[in-house]
């Protein structure tokens, strides 16, 4: 055979050795990619996705578009070629995979994770919304989750309120573990609480539970990376009471990531005219109850999906603002906002057609 075609056929047969090895041989990384992107203002599957009884609603136009990103399975397993085609790919983006699953997380923790925070960045949106509006809303301490195994398993329960720890009335989810932390591990502390078994459906519902009981429980010892502290194994959260009824309708979203744009949504809905001015608008960004926003992951992959969409402006998180400049989609002008506050504002310059003091990410 001559000694061309022997290296040609050994070349040939390296490089198909090389694919197969590419395809079978996985690899720590994770793909992320633009994700659907739903009009707040609109419908999706049928339904308004913004649902809002007892309280007088106004016809809007426009775009308030919540975006997200779709992520590979925690137990997908990638291969180098995936890898590759990954990074040379434009819309996509291949990252570590303990970035998105973290201290080996399974697919259902991480499932169960993004819907415990997207319930509660609803909760979020409807609390800064109805405050920018001056509409009152009642806040009671709750426990949110009981670790298992912990001393507080059996004892205290998710939904139930707390009102006091050892005798201190409790008003911040921080006042909780403020008071616990103050005792040794081993040492006893008392919980006063409304047994969320307990209360009827009227305090359910108007959130004005007046039987309480003491529960003692003993500490443990933190076994996380933090300073060793005393423990009792719940992590406490806020409840709301609202003066009427806002439900969102949206399934198979996860995460905390669309809570400024729900209270944008909702501010829309419960004033007069357009907020947008018929605009169509789309962004991201976390947010508490003061109205806070914050920074999110895949901001890239949601400015993709935004632009594919139709979307003019972006709402984007200060803290996110220097990534998604890097690689702004033709034809969005990215808008940098730190509170809802923020963005209302540059929603009313964008009606006005005033965008020369828009704060842009980049400038």
């Amino acid at each position: 055979m001559p000694r061309r075609t022997a290296t040609m056929l050994a070349s040939t047969l390296m490089l198909i050795a090389l694919l197969c090895a590419g395809v079978f041989i996985p690899v720590p990384y994770s793909e992320m990619s633009p994700g659907p992107t739903v009009n707040t203002l609109g419908d999706h599957g049928g339904e308004p996705v913004l649902q809002i009884s007892g309280r007088k609603t106004y016809a809007t136009n426009g775009h308030l578009n919540m975006t997200t990103v779709r992520v590979t399975s925690a137990d997908y397993r990638m291969n180098l070629v995936e890898a590759v085609y990954g990074w040379l790919a434009h819309d996509n983006k291949v990252v570590q995979h303990e970035t998105l699953y973290p201290d080996g997380k399974t697919e259902e923790q991480s499932t169960q994770e993004n819907a415990e925070e997207f319930s509660q960045s609803q909760e979020s949106a409807k609390v800064a919304a109805l405050k920018e509006l001056d509409v009152p809303v009642k806040s009671w301490v709750i426990v949110s989750t009981v670790v298992k195994g912990s001393p507080a398993e059996g004892e205290l329960h998710a939904g139930d309120v707390i009102k006091a720890v050892d005798g201190t009335a409790v008003k911040e989810p921080a006042d909780v573990a403020k008071l616990v932390t103050k005792h040794k591990p081993g040492q006893n502390v008392r919980f006063t609480i409304v047994p969320a078994k307990e209360q009827t459906a009227a305090e359910k519902e108007k959130r004005t539970p007046t039987k309480t009981e003491d529960i003692t429980i003993t500490t443990t010892t933190s076994d996380d990376a933090g300073e060793k502290r005393a423990i009792v194994g719940i992590s406490a959260g806020t409840d709301h009471t609202f003066p009427f009824t806002i439900d969102i309708k949206l399934a198979d979203v996860g995460g905390p990531s669309a809570g400024l744009m729900f209270a944008l949504g909702i501010y829309d809905k419960l004033t007069p005219g357009s907020l947008t001015g018929g605009k169509f608008v789309a962004g991201t960004g976390t947010i508490d109850d003061e109205g806070k926003v914050g920074p999110i992951g895949g901001i890239e992959m949601k400015t993709v999906g935004a632009r594919a969409k139709g979307a003019q402006y972006f709402l984007t998180p200060a803290d996110n603002c220097e990534a998604a400049a890097k690689d702004t989609p033709e034809g969005l002008t990215l808008i940098k906002v730190d509170t809802i506050e923020d963005a209302l504002g540059a929603l009313k310059d964008l009606r006005s057609g005033d965008t020369a003091d828009l704060p842009k990410c980049g400038t």
